[in-house]
């Protein structure tokens, strides 16, 4: 099996270490933007989209920054391969029906990656949820971390993250708890944002994002930050007669009386895996779709931007 990834980052290196335990004899290529760039063990370069499409490849992965996503995919729609996206799928809406209806015309399979949905915890409390246990009356949702540790091997205001015009913003780099959201309890009645950059780490883009999802019977808080020192990322379900609390981070979840419902030794970096597995085992089923297509991506990235 041939795999060619676009972007060659920190994400994209996740990506090559759940490919390589799931199979050592996957020949993996990088388009690659300057020729100077370093030979990667097990990795063959090329540096322009002929060479790419040459390879016939069985499928590609999209890991470069987010605002050069839409460019790459209408570069490489036509090639009729699966795609795995990394998320968020676009930083912009701006032609995304145009990608969305040639992807879903074609039965090009695609993927848009968001990993935390294969975390043991968040797989757990959505079928407890299923059960209808008792009433859901709030949702609280905190995910709050410090951007400079994020690569402390390089300047993060350098970082994609930290430049609006590169696709970066807190909104959209943490746009997994969105994502759950929607997974778990789908589209909202209403939507309501407020965002900000003016925090001491001093960058140009959205360093606070905090959402109000409005659905039947209950309300879903979203807070985001890139400037928490200790981390934090927590999922909080007020029941009728319960309060159940889920520690993304521990894998666990507890309820008001401290017993644990749940917990798992699986950590975050565990998913990429599972994530990757689950990918390669469905994209020859065309046209059957993704738990995660083009479709649902677009819905969660209306529900982080700005109106």
């Amino acid at each position: 099996m041939k795999i060619l990834i676009i972007g060659y980052g920190s994400i994209a290196k996740k990506h090559v270490v759940a490919l390589k335990k799931i199979n050592q004899a996957f020949e993996i290529f990088a388009l690659r933007t300057s020729e100077d760039a370093e030979n990667e063990p097990g990795i063959t370069n090329v540096f322009t989209y002929q060479a790419a499409e040459e390879l016939d490849v069985t499928f590609v992965i999209i890991s470069n920054p987010t605002a050069s996503h839409f460019a790459t995919i209408s570069h490489i729609k036509t090639w009729n391969k699966p795609l795995f996206i990394e998320k968020p799928i676009f930083n912009s809406l701006i032609g995304a029906e145009g990608i969305r209806k040639y992807l879903t015309h074609n039965n090009i399979f695609n993927y848009t990656a968001c990993n935390l949905r294969f975390l043991d915890c968040l797989v757990f409390i959505k079928n407890y949820l299923k059960d209808k246990v008792s009433r859901i009356n709030e949702v609280n949702i905190y995910s709050g971390s410090y951007l400079p540790d994020w690569r402390p091997d390089s300047d993060y205001k350098k970082s994609y993250s930290a430049n609006e015009n590169m696709g970066g913003g807190v909104h959209l780099d943490l746009i997994h708890e969105i994502d759950y959201v929607y997974w778990m309890f789908g589209k909202p009645l209403e939507n309501y944002k407020v965002h900000s950059s003016n925090s001491s780490i001093g960058i140009n883009s959205i360093d606070y994002s905090n959402n109000i999802f409005l659905y039947k019977n209950f309300s879903c808080s979203i807070i985001l930050n890139y400037y928490r020192r200790v981390p934090k990322r927590e999922f909080e379900v007020l029941l009728e007669n319960d309060i159940i609390k889920i520690d993304l981070l521990q894998n666990r979840i507890v309820n008001s009386k401290g017993d644990i419902l749940f917990e798992s030794k699986q950590s975050i970096v565990d998913t990429y895996l599972e994530q990757m597995k689950y990918f390669i085992t469905n994209f020859h089923l065309k046209p059957n779709r993704s738990i995660n297509d083009i479709n649902d991506a677009i819905e969660v990235l209306k529900l982080c931007l700005d109106d």
